[in-house]
């Protein structure tokens, strides 16, 4: 189970590559490269199952949208840009959720749907 504030380490497409390289060349079992490495089996496995399906494309990391206003909400002094980017993103929202029908009052923390 991941830890608050863990960090995972990401791999490029090349390293990944070369990881597998034995196990694709049937040159070491995939047990053998996951005790080398100390990369779980099901990791290297779904990484050589991605290899041979789409080659080294299957490989590249998939960037995943996240919560672009987190970025601003943990900083306590944001330069006069960075508000401006804050608030319009916050507006950007607001808006989204407006246009699917809920209802904001106040500054936009009690959300109603309304549909």
């Amino acid at each position: 189970m991941a830890r608050k504030g863990q960090k995972f380490k990401s791999w490029s497409a090349e390293e990944k590559f070369k990881i597998i390289k034995p196990i694709i060349n049937l040159e070491m079992s995939l047990t053998q490269v996951g005790k080398n490495t100390k990369i779980s089996n099901s990791m290297l496995y779904s990484w050589t199952k991605a290899y041979k399906e789409r080659g080294m494309e299957g490989l590249i990391n998939k960037k995943k949208p996240g919560n672009p206003l987190s970025k601003y909400s943990r900083r306590k002094t944001l330069t006069k840009e960075e508000q401006l980017e804050y608030e319009n993103m916050k507006l950007r929202i607001e808006n989204e959720l407006l246009k699917k029908g809920y209802l904001m009052k106040g500054d936009g923390m009690i959300v109603k749907f309304m549909k």
